[in-house]
């Protein structure tokens, strides 16, 4: 019993460590709670991020060629599988070299068409911009006019004011050298 839990305990080794159950998750879903809670028991600890796949690329061709074959009758009956081969390894080069071709032109157009998404939208925000600011200029000017007639009319009521009190005076004049016609006959002052 006691070489039991020497066992356990590991001797040498602290007992830090609880013994954790061993869970069989059923679900992805639940191995996935699984992984995560064992990231999270010690979050010093960096986590593995394992690397994508590395790209397929065909071997090289080779600098020098020893065996090459010929086109002489007599060829050995394994010939043609080597030649195969070589033909099926070529072609895979030769499809791999045009797929990058195609992506490298791929990609070339795709940020040419960014680099032309971005100017449209800056000549449409140059537009929209250049249309606030005549607004906006529209607006100030209709603003300044607006406070100049202000300005105006608080500057020609005290002139209307006085000009109305004149006019009044004349009015009041008018008004009595009537009052002083209608006393007098027409006939008197010339008139019919």
């Amino acid at each position: 019993m006691a070489a039991h839990t020497q066992k356990n305990n590991k001797a040498g080794k602290s007992g830090g460590k609880e013994a954790q159950p061993l869970i069989l998750p059923k679900t992805p879903a639940e191995e996935q709670r699984l992984k995560l809670e064992r990231l999270m028991r010690n979050p010093d600890k960096a986590a593995p991020i394992p690397e994508g796949p590395k790209e397929w690329a065909p071997r090289a061709p080779p600098e020098f060629v020893r065996d090459v074959m010929g086109s002489s009758a007599g060829a050995g009956s394994g010939e043609f599988h080597v030649y195969r081969h070589l033909r099926r390894r070529e072609y895979q080069r030769q499809d791999f070299l045009d797929k990058i071709s195609e992506k490298q032109e791929k990609d070339v157009d795709y940020l040419q068409k960014l680099e032309q998404n971005k100017q449209a939208a800056e000549e449409r925000t140059a537009k929209r911009r250049k249309k606030r600011e005549k607004l906006k200029q529209k607006k100030l000017l209709a603003k300044k006019a607006k406070m100049e007639d202000k300005d105006k009319d608080d500057g020609d009521m005290d002139s209307n004011s006085s000009g109305e009190e004149e006019r009044k005076e004349e009015e009041d004049g008018e008004e009595e050298e009537k009052e002083d016609d209608a006393e007098t006959p027409s006939f008197i002052m010339g008139r019919k």
